[in-house]
């Protein structure tokens, strides 16, 4: 390991490897990258700890297309991060997404979202009771004023698949990774010029990566900068189901997809099982390393609304759970990406609250552009960089789980 990089990116999941692949697949770009990551396990990575979906039902136009180009790594992976051979199968689950309206407001958001989505050549449809009802039987939908459902385009896949993909071809490609953590910046006349390893070693860097996930605030305070960031805790159950419904849908091959309830409550197919997961009824920050799951999630918020929901999720018993970390941004919960204006060579690829998988391909392609152009060459990320967050200006998402 050398004692000077190029850059140096904090993190080194799925966001941090993505830019660590993107980079050094530019062949314009002729640097040393160094990817520090404080567990090479990623035992408590949001990456693996998270529901694995990409989506292109948002109301904001850029978070449509940045899936719609995660969309096309996922399906392209296995040629594009291909090293001695094929990279990793994501195992696509094309399934769809399924957002339920039981109210005028919720309504109008489904439609005012639905204009934006078809605008970008997204394709989701929109279903009043009947046609919800004839698509999905198992569901009670007396309470449904509105449906909409994502036909092709979206679904689940391999998380930690994506990751290790662009892992890979990074190393491939000259990417260094050091098993270590940043416990310090080293700044001087408003620039970053090097990260202190826990190690004792400090590493000099030309530009500096925050890809630190849930831990992003920590790290920019290092360098005297303020992330609105926090780790939100979020409980995933899997369940088995006595009568299951998949099978029975008369649209995609009869299986089901991702159902948004009314309530929050998310749930979908995951093999024979299902998993589910809903927000809190009360969201505090935690400590980076509280992973204790919240277990009455379930019996109080999951069970009865899936309940209320199909017959068929009555009779169901939790197998598995787990608890991982949103980066969850306080200020609009979307991305934070870009150079921060106070410290230049500083870049933030930050506070996805829960986004931050199907997000992945656009962003590391975004940064690669930042440090290699100057500017983005492909989607323009503006409307999501730092200074909305120094300006107080929310990027408002509509469509958030």
């Amino acid at each position: 390991m050398a004692d000077s990089y190029d850059v140096v990116i904090v993190g080194g999941a799925v966001i941090g490897s993505a830019v660590a692949c993107y980079l050094t697949s530019d062949p314009d770009f002729n640097g040393r990258v160094l990817v520090v990551e404080r567990d090479p396990s990623y035992a408590t990575a949001s990456t693996g700890l998270s529901a694995s979906g990409i989506r292109t039902q948002f109301s904001n136009e850029i978070n449509v297309k940045i899936s719609q180009y995660g969309l096309e790594v996922i399906r392209d992976f296995a040629q594009s991060v291909a090293v001695d051979g094929p990279g990793p199968d994501l195992h696509f689950h094309e399934g769809g997404y399924l957002y339920l309206a039981n109210n005028e407001t919720a309504e109008r958001i489904l439609r005012e979202n639905h204009a934006v989505q078809t605008a970008c050549g997204a394709d989701v449809v929109l279903w009043d009771q009947e046609a919800l009802s004839r698509a999905f039987p198992h569901l009670n939908v007396a309470d449904i004023r509105l449906a909409a459902y994502g036909r092709s385009g979206e679904g689940w896949f391999d998380n930690t698949g994506l990751m290790h993909g662009f892992r890979a071809k990074a190393r491939a490609q000259g990417g260094e990774y050091l098993a270590d953590e940043v416990v310090d910046l080293v700044a001087e006349a408003g620039r970053v010029t090097g990260v202190v390893l826990k190690s004792g070693r400090t590493i000099s860097a030309g530009t500096v990566v925050n890809a630190s996930g849930a831990r992003a605030a920590k790290v920019a305070r290092m360098a005297g900068l303020d992330l609105p960031i926090e780790p939100r805790k979020r409980t995933v159950f899997v369940f088995d189901c006595a009568q299951s419904p998949q099978g029975t849908a008369t649209v995609n091959g009869g299986r089901l997809p991702l159902m948004i309830d009314p309530t929050g409550v998310y749930c979908r197919p995951e093999g024979r099982y299902f998993l589910t997961g809903a927000p809190p009824l009360e969201d505090p920050a935690v400590d980076w390393d509280d992973f204790d799951p919240r277990h009455d999630e379930f019996e109080e918020i999951i069970w009865p609304a899936l309940a209320e929901r199909s017959p068929a999720f009555e009779a169901i018993k939790p197998i598995r759970h787990w608890a991982g970390h949103y980066d969850y941004n306080t200020l609009d919960h979307n991305l934070i990406v870009g150079r921060h204006p106070d410290c230049p060579n500083f870049i933030c690829a930050n506070g996805f609250s829960g986004h931050g998988l199907q997000q992945a391909p656009a962003t590391g392609r975004a940064v690669a552009e930042l440090i290699v152009h100057g500017s983005y060459q492909t989607l323009d990320l503006s409307e999501l960089g730092v200074e909305r967050i120094l300006e107080n200006r929310p990027f408002l998402e509509k469509a958030i789980i």
